[in-house]
């Protein structure tokens, strides 16, 4: 099969930017062979080849990156790796109490897994850190989604922890929360740093990480060969950990959905103004309403800075323009300045857009796609968190194990069929601008 488009990433990734340059690619070239072939080197694939390379120790792993590791997707999120139900189409998050209770063992089956690799590499607590994250809430009705959101937390007897106003001033050096909902489960990371210390962790005489690597093409004849500009590797078994991108390959047409999120950096704060804010110097906070913004402050490499993300657009061509980040820039400057009233002064650094893949079912698509072929993608959202799971699980998988989580996931429905193209881009977009405005004071 021929893939027919590579996806654009608008913007530079800021978590990339604050590391040191990396040392220069290897591109694949010429043809070889390998035991196993893993398409993408985000977050599934590498966890994918991690596991690969503790179940198979012999074999030769040979993992394909379109871009540089830490440059694509995996290092656009928010860094948050959620345990806890999070369904971005959802008022409150939550659903139904058993399916989130198997979801939440899952995702914390693919933390745990994240956790092994940042031990494995010695990757340190700024690359990720078992520290829980806070549901902020900016308005009565964030306040009351955090309520029910409680109420729901205590039919599952997850543990939780409700911050009044002065308790999230102390946290976030701001006035902007009246209350907030901590739950202890969630890891943080520094996306960029995680994956590129992951990626070279593996690499070795039997794990080979070819960068600026675009598959072109994926044949089946015998084994399965990708074709990239330079070279080729035919292996028996492929392991596609694309997340949206795998409709370019040709499967599951017309049932994933393609949707940007977009986030700001501000540059370092002085030490002048890191004294006027206040509060704690590291911290997360998602939005009580799934579509409002995700705040983060960071302290380590790069300075102390911080981090805003919110506005979602659907674009199914897995590209959108430079003009539109920049109209969202704008968007992210009001956000952080309603928040933050003592840094206007203080500039974004770094704009970029990151696209997730979403299935109106919520649903991932894990499983054999073709003999030797295995899936690991769509990641609803959850890149970080479920895209460790998948790579594991379709490793698992194809190498004829078994679990719970991997019985869930290959009893899941299939993603759900959208509308027709014109209607399903309208009508999405209408829903997430609506959703959007319902948000108010916590957009």
């Amino acid at each position: 099969m021929e893939v027919r488009r590579l996806p654009r990433d608008p913007g530079p990734a800021g978590w990339n930017r604050l590391l040191p340059e990396p040392p220069s690619p290897l591109p694949l070239e010429g043809k070889s062979t390998a035991d196993w072939l893993v398409i993408g080197a985000g977050f599934a694939g590498l966890a994918a080849a991690h596991r690969l390379s503790k179940l198979a120790p012999g074999d030769r792993i040979v993992v394909l990156e379109a871009t540089r590791v830490g440059a694509g997707p995996a290092g656009r999120n928010s860094g948050f790796m959620i345990d806890l139900p999070h369904d971005l189409t959802s008022d409150d998050y939550g659903g139904a109490l058993a399916t989130d209770m198997a979801q939440t063992e899952d995702n914390r089956r693919g933390i745990a897994h994240a956790r092994e690799m940042a031990e494995e590499y010695g990757l340190g607590p700024e690359a990720f850190v078992l520290s829980g994250k806070i549901n902020g809430a900016a308005s009565a009705k964030g306040e009351a989604h955090n309520l029910s959101f409680a109420k729901h937390l205590d039919k599952m007897q997850e543990p939780y922890a409700l911050y009044d106003a002065a308790q999230m001033r102390d946290i976030t050096g701001t006035d902007y929360y009246q209350t907030g909902l901590f739950t202890p489960g969630c890891a943080m990371v520094q996306p960029a740093m995680f994956v590129r210390g992951v990626a070279a962790g593996l690499s070795s005489n039997r794990v080979s990480i070819h960068e600026m690597s675009p598959v072109s093409a994926l044949r089946r004849d015998g084994g399965w060969t990708a074709v990239t500009p330079q070279g080729q590797v035919t292996a028996p078994r492929v392991i596609l950990a694309v997340n949206g991108h795998l409709n370019s390959f040709g499967y599951v047409p017309n049932r994933l959905m393609h949707v940007f999120t977009y986030a700001s950096m501000t540059r370092a704060l002085s030490s002048q103004e890191v004294a006027r804010l206040g509060g704690q110097s590291v911290w997360g906070l998602t939005p009580a309403d799934p579509m409002g913004t995700t705040v983060r402050r960071i302290s380590g490499t790069g300075g102390d800075r911080i981090i805003v993300r919110n506005r979602f657009t659907f674009d199914p061509s897995l590209e959108v323009d430079e003009a539109r980040v920049e109209r969202i820039s704008r968007d992210h400057a009001r956000a952080f300045s309603a928040r933050f009233p003592g840094l206007r002064d203080v500039e974004m650094e770094h704009v970029w857009g990151g696209r997730l893949c979403l299935s109106r079912n919520n649903v991932q698509v894990i499983g054999e796609l073709e003999e030797g072929l295995y899936s690991a993608c769509c990641q609803n959202g959850l890149g970080t968190a479920k895209g460790t799971l998948a790579g594991g699980l379709a490793a698992e998988l194809a190498m004829g194990l078994s679990s719970p989580a991997l019985t869930r996931a290959l009893a899941a429905e299939r993603p759900s069929r959208l509308p027709p193209a014109p209607f399903a881009s309208l009508g999405a977009n209408l829903y997430l601008k609506w959703q959007e405005r319902r948000a108010g004071r916590e957009l």
